[in-house]
């Protein structure tokens, strides 16, 4: 079995199929790794999300900022963004069977046996791998419990900074934050969920998430996207996947069980 991580799709089907036909991916014994954001701003992103969900199993999927935006959208509880390119999901006839779907999805999986953990954005210094799958855990019982309420509550960035004394809404909502919009942080685990453009922008004390040496998530390989201007990275024990497929980059993937592999890109037109 192969696992192909492939980066923010962000709607971009044709791409992705393309990708997926030069991966020479096997539905009977590979997997695609999904880094999140599935949907938003390209295209098709119904496509994109009926393509995913029939891939059953071979599919494995964390939950980005975009795909929280739709399903907020869905639950009466967000308002619609000019940019948004989400009206054919919600005019379409499988759309209940696909936000249930979508869901049901977690924030990170972590794959033990091979030492990988895949979110969208990123992960504070004081997670750890088993830290990080316990609040995807809480996130998601949450969201199955009452997602109308989840979602009416889960907008905001405050709290901006990590303590194992959070509790409730506040250790969700953090959690959300942190795996799903942070790009920086401080060594104290500070988020800045504003800063999006290269690292180098970043002003200390705040740094790229990953680059931080006491960071408990080194003993695993972390896959992430969500910072299209930091763009393709193997480097610090993670892999940045994000390569702008929506702004006139490429969709980008990597064999993970191949150490000596070169990723794969598939050029994508400018909207």
């Amino acid at each position: 079995m192969a696992r192909y991580a492939i980066g923010d799709i962000q709607g971009c089907y044709a791409q992705l199929r393309a990708l997926v036909e030069r991966l020479s991916f096997s539905l009977d014994r590979d997997q695609l790794w999904l880094v999140g954001d599935l949907v938003n701003r390209g295209p098709q992103s119904l496509e994109v999300l009926r393509y995913v969900r029939a891939l059953g199993d071979n599919a494995v999927v964390v939950l980005g900022n975009h795909d929280l935006h739709l399903l907020a959208l869905a639950h009466g509880r967000h308002k619609r963004r000019s940019s948004d390119t989400l009206d054919a999901i919600f005019d379409a006839p499988d759309r209940d069977a696909l936000f249930a779907w979508l869901l049901a999805r977690p924030l990170a999986h972590f794959d033990a046996a091979h030492g990988d953990l895949m979110v969208h954005a990123g992960v504070v210094p004081q997670w750890s791998a088993a830290m990080t799958v316990e609040l995807t855990h809480s996130v998601s019982a949450a969201l199955a419990r009452d997602p109308h309420k989840f979602f009416e509550r889960m907008y905001g960035d405050e709290p901006d900074r990590w303590s194992e004394e959070l509790r409730g809404m506040a250790r969700l909502r953090f959690a959300v934050n942190a795996l799903t919009r942070m790009r920086v942080c401080t060594a104290d685990g500070r988020i800045d969920v504003k800063m999006k453009g290269p690292p180098n922008e970043a002003r200390l004390p705040f740094r790229p998430w990953f680059e931080h040496e006491t960071r408990l998530t080194r003993d695993v390989r972390v896959i992430f996207g969500h910072w299209s201007a930091l763009g393709l990275l193997q480097a610090h024990g993670v892999v940045g996947l994000d390569t702008g497929c929506v702004w006139g980059g490429s969709l980008s993937a990597l064999d993970l069980d191949d150490a000596q592999a070169i990723p794969v890109c598939e050029p994508c037109a400018p909207l």
